[in-house]
């Protein structure tokens, strides 16, 4: 794939990654009490829940692509007013406070529980139907577009899981102040603005 479409995928889709959500949370409290080291292992749990779901994005709107131009359109407004739609939500919001989990303390608890955080998630279930899409160019190979989209996104959430579970060691007071949460929810709706009008009047 071009990689200016490439290098335009990686913010919007970072964005998207460090957006606080259930699983980021979740990561950054598992950090808080059991450690950095057993947070990114639970993390790969939801790596494994979106690896799923980027194979059966792909394989089942390969052909649809390839075929309607029409949903192809349908699917990238979809997208574009998507990302739109969490920016406007995430700039309204006064913070994310971390929130109490039950604890487990198995790495394989904390792992099944993450995966089943991320795959009964419909935003990220959107994200792959809908996101990914923006980014493929109809007139070259769809799946391996979309193995390169996906494998960009999961080496990216796995940064965000760190990110957080460092969050969670070292920055859990100032991340939990409504002022600084609130700043950090803007700089992240500004990244999807951004990128929901570049899709929103891109010709591709």
């Amino acid at each position: 794939m071009e990689i200016w479409k490439l290098l335009l995928f990686i913010p919007a889709c970072f964005a998207l990654n460090i957006t606080p959500g259930p699983n980021n949370l979740l990561s950054m409290n598992n950090s808080r009490c059991y450690g950095f080291k057993s947070a990114f292992i639970a993390g790969l749990g939801r790596i494994t829940a979106f690896s799923g779901m980027i194979a059966l994005a792909a394989s089942g709107l390969a052909v649809v692509l390839y075929t309607s131009e029409t949903l192809f359109f349908l699917i990238k407004l979809a997208g574009a007013i998507y990302l739109l739609w969490i920016a406007f939500n995430l700039w309204r919001s006064e913070s994310s406070p971390v929130t109490d989990i039950e604890r487990r303390k198995s790495l394989p608890g904390l792992a099944r529980q993450e995966f089943a955080l991320a795959a009964g998630n419909p935003k990220a279930i959107l994200i792959f139907t809908a996101f990914l899409p923006q980014f493929v160019d109809v007139k070259a190979n769809v799946n391996a577009q979309f193995f390169m989209l996906g494998g960009t996104f999961l080496l990216l959430e796995m940064l965000a899981i760190s990110i957080y579970a460092l969050f969670g060691l070292y920055l859990r007071h100032w991340f939990s102040k409504p002022k600084m949460a609130k700043r950090f929810n803007k700089a992240c709706s500004l990244f999807l603005v951004f990128s929901g009008a570049n899709l929103l009047f891109s010709r591709q």
